[in-house]
């Protein structure tokens, strides 16, 4: 049983088989299997205690596999709507709020709650950890771990495409322990994937691991924490955009502990994923009751990452089909998957604003967007209890308030680059 300086007692676990087995440090994978399958973490408190005394994010540290606080943490918060909900005619919509919204005294920096998943994934590693952690992102996740690495002096390589790199803004300078590489502009968020395991494989990198690490899922999974523990019930209805489905998958497992929890009902939630046309592969896989993505053409994929507003949602080799991934947690909760264009995202943005008061990631827009198509289709019960996951607002207005600096990629590689290049290069950054 792992047994962390915070008081965190927990296992791992297998999909797979149900096999249990002890966190050796920075475990992704199951010891032994070969199937693949994602692992989960199995915490010794059964119930929830949210200890407001925990700083930030670690109020829920009895379901973070986390060694340590770091500083500045932000927790989602979780509202009965008002505005919105008068207007679609919904009578229990919740939103739970990750970004930036002084009247709500919710401060998220960097406006996402990727934040979730880069305070869970750094305080899982060992506080003498001496390994640079790889990390690939199309943009607010790349934005989390560099704000939460510089502010913690942990030593971090990003991985974005060029065309991403403007997604990398902050309030403040971020220190030199963090270095950003990027692969060529028309590249995308897989070409970033590919570059980040060629480094991964170095001596002194280590892979974060993406929807594999269970920090980053449980991480993600405090957004549904704190809406049931607001509620004080499970939700009816989840919805998210997605472009891996990590973060519907953590909704899933938060689900079963919560159900396991016994105080909160037992009912799954709906998991509603969306993604933004006409970059839609989860989409056309459900859509076909295929468990595996869909072939596609690689460079017919990148042209349509270029349409899309929402270019977080651009992976184009998700977590959909490995055991306990998307696949499972749409057919377990009897979930569905939703697309909508950027026009719809465009409009569904402003609605929220106006009703709201607050401005919202293209992402979030096109989860909103799809949740207005649902209840002008007369698909959801008016007396529903729907979880609406706003998973990053308040940039426009961040971005008003504040002074900006950039991060600057150290190298551009070409798509596909030599793999003894990359290694040489980047060995000399650190």
């Amino acid at each position: 049983m792992k047994h962390t300086s915070t008081q965190t007692l927990y296992k791992l676990q297998s999909v797979a088989t149900g096999r249990t087995f002890e966190d050796t440090g920075w475990l992704l994978e199951a010891p032994g299997e070969n199937d693949p399958t994602l692992i989960r973490a199995i915490y010794q408190k059964q119930q929830l205690d949210a200890d407001s005394h925990n700083p930030g994010l670690y109020k829920f540290a009895d379901w973070l596999p986390v060694n340590r606080f770091l500083v500045g943490s932000v927790a989602p918060f979780t509202y009965r709507s008002k505005g919105l909900a008068a207007y679609l005619g919904l009578h229990n919509l919740y939103i739970t709020f990750s970004g930036y919204w002084p009247e709500k005294g919710h401060l998220m920096p960097t406006c996402s709650f990727k934040e979730t998943e880069a305070y869970s994934v750094c305080a899982r590693l060992e506080p003498d950890n001496k390994k640079i952690l790889v990390v690939a992102s199309a943009g607010n996740t790349a934005r989390a771990f560099a704000k939460v690495c510089s502010d913690n002096n942990i030593p971090l390589l990003l991985c974005v495409p060029e065309d991403c790199i403007d997604s990398l803004w902050f309030n403040h300078p971020i220190k030199e322990n963090v270095k950003l590489i990027s692969s060529r502009s028309s590249g995308d968020y897989y070409d970033a994937i590919h570059l980040s395991s060629i480094v991964a494989r170095l001596e002194g990198f280590v892979a974060e691991g993406g929807a594999k690490n269970v920090a980053r899922r449980d991480g993600m999974g405090t957004t549904v924490l704190s809406a049931v523990t607001t509620i004080g019930a499970i939700p009816d209805y989840y919805f998210q955009a997605v472009g891996s489905g990590t973060g519907a998958i953590a909704a899933w497992e938060a689900n079963i502990r919560l159900i396991a929890d016994g105080r909160f009902g037992d009912n799954k939630m709906k998991l509603m994923v969306s993604q933004n046309e006409p970059f839609t592969p989860i989409y056309d896989a459900w859509k076909s009751k295929s468990r595996k993505i869909l072939d596609f053409d690689e460079n017919e994929a990148r042209l349509k990452v270029e349409i899309i507003d929402a270019k977080v949602l651009s992976n184009r080799k998700p977590p959909y089909s490995i055991i306990g991934g998307l696949y499972d947690a749409l057919l377990d909760t009897d979930g569905d998957v939703l697309k909508a264009d950027n026009q719809s995202a465009r409009e569904a943005a402003a609605l929220f604003e106006k009703h709201e008061g607050i401005d919202i990631h293209p992402a979030a827009a096109i989860a909103t967007a799809t949740l207005i198509a649902e209840v002008k289709d007369k698909k959801l019960d008016k007396e529903a209890v729907i979880m609406l996951n706003i998973t990053g607002g308040g940039e426009k207005r961040f971005k008003n308030e504040n002074e900006l600096f950039y991060l600057k990629p150290e190298i551009i590689f070409d798509l596909n680059p030599n793999k003894n290049y990359v290694e040489e290069k980047v060995k000399r950054l650190f």
